[in-house]
């Protein structure tokens, strides 16, 4: 049985692709441009619950290691909570990120093989003219701009996907891309990246 949660907000995601990650099309069946895929995710709540705890407003991060196509699973990931959370926000969010609430991130239950822990710290995730900007200092600095596309005001945009995010994925490029966690020292500048609205839940 799943837990009765629910999550509404924005999504950023920043990776090691040169080109838009296939994943969103392939649904994970395909390569990553490189070989593998390591890249961060950035969360920020707008209305969300867990059982009876409150998550509107928490801002969460992720970040993944994957060494080959995402549905073969051997995903390695850790997970940042804001530290303005309480310390039940955060065990809500570890059980949704983790894959034990079910719903929406159950498939993470199966496809991470190593997670490296949750940590608590001050984390940044505005949008401004268009651009997400996420920040957990010394860790992430990512600042994410939407594809303009053909019309003028209009992003490129992938729609009715069966992506597990979401169905409607805005094509982006990341500005700013700078990882610094876990042994791990990554820049993904100018590759590729992507904005999505979250609706999750049980």
């Amino acid at each position: 049985m799943a837990d009765n949660w629910k999550l509404k907000g924005d999504f950023v995601l920043s990776c090691n692709c040169t080109v838009f990650c296939p994943c969103v099309i392939s649904l994970g069946q395909h390569e990553p441009t490189e070989g593998r895929c390591q890249g961060w995710a950035g969360i920020r709540i707008d209305e969300g619950h867990h059982e009876d705890t409150d998550l509107t407003g928490v801002k969460a991060g992720l970040l993944l290691d994957i060494p080959g196509p995402l549905a073969r699973g051997n995903w390695t990931a850790a997970l940042y909570v804001d530290d303005k959370a309480s310390i039940y926000a955060v065990k809500a969010l570890t059980r949704i990120f983790s894959g034990k609430a079910g719903g929406s991130t159950g498939l993470l239950k199966i496809l991470v093989g190593s997670f490296l822990g949750v940590r608590t710290e001050p984390i940044v995730y505005e949008i401004k003219d268009g651009a997400h900007i996420f920040q957990i200092p010394k860790i992430i600095e990512g600042v994410v701009k939407p594809i303009k596309g053909r019309e003028p005001g209009q992003n490129v945009v992938v729609s009715n996907s069966g992506y597990w995010v979401g169905p409607d994925v805005t094509i982006a490029r990341a500005e700013t891309s700078r990882v610094r966690a876990f042994g791990r020292n990554w820049n993904f500048a100018g590759r590729s990246a992507e904005l999505v609205r979250l609706d999750w839940g049980s």
